[in-house]
């Protein structure tokens, strides 16, 4: 098969549909020497992603979400007519293209919460109606998606497969007390923190983290701070105002957009995980963190009880109360603790890039053999 992916927004935008891009290319690459496949990225995009040599780049000019990118990229993959498929991995293929397309899915809180993102977020992924009827075949990255988009497109349930995301090697438990030591100094963090990873957006939830962490500090005397990695995303302006409204400005770190190098160090340092969020269609934190042995604690909604079982502790996502009751829970239970750990390596065991991998081989002969 002569297969093509979609890589065009790993150049300009950091986040879960980036990873899970970058991922699956390598994860393709270390598996399969049979097809061939065509990586298309920005023309400034000068990244080898995949140097095996069944696999190439091809630079186009047409950046993801641009508002002409339906039209513009139709036209421009006009001159790339040499494959059996292109696997779109940001939800959203081209207006016109006679070739078989393959979506990805990531989520619907486009949908579900309408209020949660900018106006231009909402018109580009307002497309998924026409998305899901054009496409041969949709990956959606958990059951609860799959739900989803069943329940809120009409999609019929045997045009759907599930392949689920998994956290990369480099996220693994760290022995060594100077390289934590370092990463603490070089970001200026205490001893003790509790860490969210996510982009600061209205659908994380941040603020019900903050009002818990408040309680945490308030209430049963906690030393620890709370770290926040990830970039601002949209309506994030409320978060800083509700931290000044609490005073809370010393206690509460954002380190903003990290090395992804730093990433596994900061987990490792960390005493918790905490994501509240109203909604995630997989969400690979909790993997990430339970991988390197630290515990995780989730709202307990969308596909966050899918991925976590019970290797993790599960909240309402609106109780204050329950977030903060269970953090210190975390942070004083050495028995806990140690249950919730042993529970999180062996959960992240059971999720696998190779198997995604071939998994998605076994949708792309699905398609072309249809077609």
């Amino acid at each position: 098969m002569r297969i093509a992916i979609d890589a065009r927004l790993s150049f300009s935008f950091q986040g879960g549909i980036t990873q899970y891009t970058l991922n699956l290319i390598r994860a393709l690459a270390a598996v399969d020497r049979e097809n061939t496949y065509t990586i298309l990225q920005r023309r400034a995009d000068q990244r080898v992603i995949a140097s095996q040599s069944n696999f190439r780049r091809v630079h186009l000019w047409t950046p993801a979400h641009h508002p002409l990118e339906q039209y513009l990229l139709s036209l421009e993959l006009l001159a790339h007519h040499n494959v059996d498929l292109i696997h779109w991995t940001d939800f959203i293929p081209p207006l016109y293209s006679h070739r078989p397309n393959v979506i990805t899915v990531h989520d619907l809180a486009f949908l579900l919460y309408p209020h949660f993102l900018t106006r231009d977020s909402a018109k580009y992924y307002g497309l998924i109606d026409q998305a899901v009827r054009r496409a041969d075949h949709i990956i959606a990255v958990s059951e609860a998606t799959k739900r989803d988009l069943v329940r809120l497109t009409g999609t019929p349930p045997k045009k759907i497969t599930v392949i689920y995301e998994a956290a990369e090697p480099i996220y693994t438990p760290i022995q060594d007390q100077d390289a934590l030591i370092d990463i603490r100094s070089r970001y200026r963090l205490p001893d003790q923190y509790i860490l969210f990873v996510g982009t600061i957006e209205p659908r994380k939830n941040l603020k019900t983290l903050i009002r818990a962490f408040d309680l945490l500090r308030t209430n049963y005397k906690s030393p620890a701070h709370l770290v926040i990695v990830g970039k601002q995303g949209w309506l994030y302006e409320d978060v800083y105002q509700l931290i000044e409204e609490l005073s809370r400005q010393n206690e509460i770190h954002f380190l903003g957009r990290v090395p992804t190098a730093d990433l596994p160090l900061l987990y490792n340092a960390a005493q918790m995980l905490v994501l509240p969020s109203f909604y995630e269609g997989f969400g690979l934190p909790p993997l990430e963190a339970m991988a390197c042995g630290i515990p995780v604690i989730v709202s307990n909604i969308s596909a966050m009880p899918e991925v976590v079982g019970d290797a993790a502790l599960r909240v309402e996502p609106e109780d204050v109360e329950g977030f903060a009751v269970a953090m210190n829970r975390l942070l004083t239970e050495a028995d806990l603790r140690a249950d919730m750990i042993a529970k999180g390596r062996k959960r992240a065991k059971c999720f696998s890039w190779q198997r995604a991998a071939l998994e998605t081989i076994d949708v792309y002969q699905k398609v072309v053999k249809m077609r």
